[in-house]
C-alpha cells in the first residue's frame, strides 16, 4: 500500500475532529467494501445514508488494490461495513484500518452473522488434482489491529531455480520468492492471521530442494517482530530419493498423506491433495498442515518431518510470452504444483460468500440496521421501516429461488464454476458443488488436461458449467470442452455485479433463473 493512501486521512480530517461534508445531506456518510454490501447498505439506509463501494463494479474483492480516492472515502465515512472471513483482499483491509477515524465503527458482518439469524459453513478445498495442491497459511494469533505477518524466504539447496508465484484472474503472474538472484527482502509476502493463500511452485530441474523461510509479525505503526523459521523439503521429477511409491494410495488423487517405510527418517511424504506451508505465529514454528478432504480432518507436520513429491507427471513447459521469462526459456521444461484457482485468493477456514444463500442475505440486513441504528439513533424509525419492507422482499426472493431450483431434476444439480462462491447456494438450495474449473493458472492446458475435463463432464453428466462475468475472458479452453461435449457455458454472479446487474436481487434472480434454464432437462 503506497504512502499516499496512509496519509489521507490525516489531510482529510486536519481541521476537524468529525468527517468532512459528503456529496448530499445525508445524516451519514458510509464506506463498504463491496457493492454487494453497498447495496444492502442502501436498502436500510435510503435518503439518509450516502454510501459507496471501494471495490467497483466488475471488481474482485479477492485482488482488489485500493486507490487514494477510496482511502479518501474510508477517511470521510461515519461508518465502515466490510464482509469480514477474509472475503477482501488485505490491502483493502490495511487500508481500511489505516484512514478510518479512531473513533468511526469498522463491522465486519460474518463476524456475529449467527446473532442476527445466518450461519456460516466451513471453506472445502479438493480440486481432484493429480499432484500437490501446495499454498501458504498462517496459524496463531498476533496482538495490534490490523496487523500481518511476512513469511521471506532467506536461503535454499537445489539443483536448479525454484520460483513460488501467484496468477491473477487475467493470467498475469506476479513472483513471490526467487532464488536466481539470491534470496533477500523480495522473496516474501504478507498474510493476515489466521489466512491462507493458493500459489504456483516451480522448479527448473528434478532433485531435492530445501528451502528455509522466516516469518516476522508487522503492525500498522511498522514495528516488526521475528517468529520463527524453518525448512521444507522438495523431491522433484521422481520419488523421494528414489525411496519407492509416494505415501498415499500411490495413485493420482490419493489425499490422505502417510509414512513410507523407505522414506528417510520415516518423513511424511506427500504428493496429492490439499497442503499449506504453515506458519505458526504464536508458536514460532513452521509446519505443513494437511486436509482430509473426506473427513475434514486437518493435521499438522513438522516442517522438517516432510517431504513434498513434486513428479515427472507435473512436468510442464515455459509459456510464451515475456511475462513468464523469469520460470526460463519458453518452452523449457519446469516441474509446476499449480496454484489451481486463478486470482489472487487469500482466505481462511470459513466460507466468506454468506450472501449466495438469501437467508443470510436477511442476516446482513439485520446486522446493517443494528449499526446504522447505533451509529445515527434519530434515524432509528427509517432503518426500521426500511429494513422491514426489504427483508420482506427478500423472504420472497428466498421462496422464488428455491422455486425455481427445486423444478431442477435433481441428478442434474452439479455446479461446476470458475470459482467456489457457490458453497451457501449449493447447501440451501439442494445443490451439489461438483467443482469449479479454471484453466491451470501459469500455463496453457495440455492435452492430457483437456481429455480429463471432458471426461469429468461425462462421467458426472454435467449438463452445463459457470463461468462469473470477470473470469470469462480466461475461459477459452473451457468453452472449446463444453462445445466439444455438447454442454453449455452459462453465467452467474459471485462477488461482483456489472453493467448488466446492479442490486443484489437482480443478481439471485439472475442467478436462479440461469441455473434452471441451464440445469433443466429442456436446456
Amino acid at each position: 500500500m503506497s504512502a499516499a493512501l496512509v496519509v489521507v486521512s490525516a489531510l482529510l480530517t486536519a481541521c476537524s475532529g468529525r468527517s468532512q461534508p459528503g456529496p448530499s445531506d445525508s445524516a451519514l456518510t458510509v464506506s463498504a467494501t463491496t457493492a454487494i454490501i453497498a447495496d444492502l447498505v442502501g436498502q436500510v439506509g435510503g435518503d439518509r445514508v450516502d454510501v459507496t463501494s471501494i471495490v467497483p463494479h466488475h471488481g474482485d474483492p479477492h485482488s482488489y488494490e485500493p486507490s487514494p480516492g477510496d482511502a479518501a472515502k474510508v477517511a470521510r465515512a461515519d461508518l465502515v461495513f466490510s464482509n469480514g472471513l477474509l472475503l477482501e483482499e488485505p490491502g483493502i483491509m490495511k487500508m481500511v484500518h489505516t484512514n478510518t477515524r479512531d473513533d468511526v465503527p469498522k463491522v465486519a458482518i460474518t463476524e456475529t452473522l449467527e446473532k442476527y439469524g445466518g450461519s456460516v459453513i466451513k471453506l472445502k478445498e479438493d480440486l481432484g488434482l493429480d499432484v500437490l495442491w501446495l499454498g501458504w497459511a498462517v496459524e496463531g494469533e498476533v496482538a495490534g489491529e490490523g496487523s500481518q505477518v511476512r513469511t521471506t524466504a532467506v536461503g535454499m539447496t537445489g539443483p536448479g531455480d525454484l520460483h513460488v508465484y501467484l496468477t491473477d484472474t487475467l493470467g498475469r503472474p506476479t513472483s513471490y520468492v526467487d532464488s536466481t538472484d539470491g534470496f533477500d527482502a523480495k522473496d516474501s509476502f504478507t498474510l493476515p492471521p489466521e489466512a491462507h493463500t493458493h500459489v504456483n511452485w516451480s522448479f527448473s530441474k528434478p532433485g531435492t530442494y530445501r528451502l528455509t523461510v522466516e516469518g516476522r509479525t508487522e503492525t500498522l505503526d511498522g514495528k516488526t517482530a521475528e517468529i520463527g523459521r524453518g525448512t521444507v523439503t522438495f523431491e522433484v521429477g521422481g520419488t523421494p530419493d528414489g525411496f519407492g511409491a509416494p505415501a498415499g494410495s500411490g495413485a493420482p488423487g490419493s489425499s490422505a498423506p502417510s509414512a513410507s517405510p523407505g522414506a528417510p527418517s520415516g518423513r511424511t511424504v506427500l504428493d496429492s491433495g490439499h497442503a499449506d506451508v504453515a506458519l505458526n505465529a504464536e508458536q514460532g514454528q513452521v509446519y505443513v498442515r494437511v486436509d482430509d478432504p473426506e473427513t475434514g480432518e486437518r493435521t499438522h507436520h513438522p516442517a522438517g518431518e516432510v517431504v513434498m513429491s513434486v513428479p515427472d507427471r507435473a512436468r510442464a513447459q515455459v509459456p510464451k510470452g515475456d511475462a513468464f521469462r523469469f520460470l526460463g526459456t519458453p518452452g523449457a521444461d519446469v516441474w509446476v504444483l499449480p496454484q489451481a484457482v486463478l486470482g489472487k485468493h487469500v482466505h481462511g477456514d470459513l466460507d466468506p460468500h454468506a450472501w449466495e444463500d438469501v437467508a443470510n442475505a436477511e442476516a446482513y440486513v439485520r446486522r446493517v440496521e443494528a449499526e446504522l441504528i447505533k451509529a445515527d439513533p434519530a434515524g432509528r424509525t427509517v432503518y426500521e421501516t426500511n429494513a422491514a419492507r426489504y427483508l420482506k422482499r427478500l423472504g420472497a426472493l428466498d421462496q422464488e429461488v428455491a422455486r425455481r431450483l427445486a423444478a431442477i431434476p435433481a441428478d442434474r444439480r452439479k455446479l461446476i464454476t470458475t470459482h467456489d462462491a457457490f458453497g451457501y447456494l449449493a447447501k440451501a438450495y439442494a445443490m451439489e458443488v461438483v467443482g469449479f474449473v479454471v484453466p491451470v493458472p501459469s500455463q496453457e492446458p495440455s492435452a492430457a488436461e483437456v481429455r480429463a475435463l471432458g471426461d469429468t463432464i461425462r462421467e458426472k453428466r454435467i449438463p452445463a458449467v459457470f463461468l462469473e462475468p470477470n473470469l470469462a475472458a480466461r475461459a477459452d479452453v473451457l468453452r472449446q470442452v463444453a462445445q466439444d461435449e455438447g454442454v453449455r457455458v452459462c453465467t452467474i454472479y459471485g462477488d461482483s455485479f456489472d453493467d448488466k446487474i446492479h442490486d443484489y436481487i437482480s443478481m439471485m434472480r439472475h442467478n436462479a433463473g440461469e441455473l434452471a434454464r441451464c440445469l433443466g432437462r429442456t436446456a
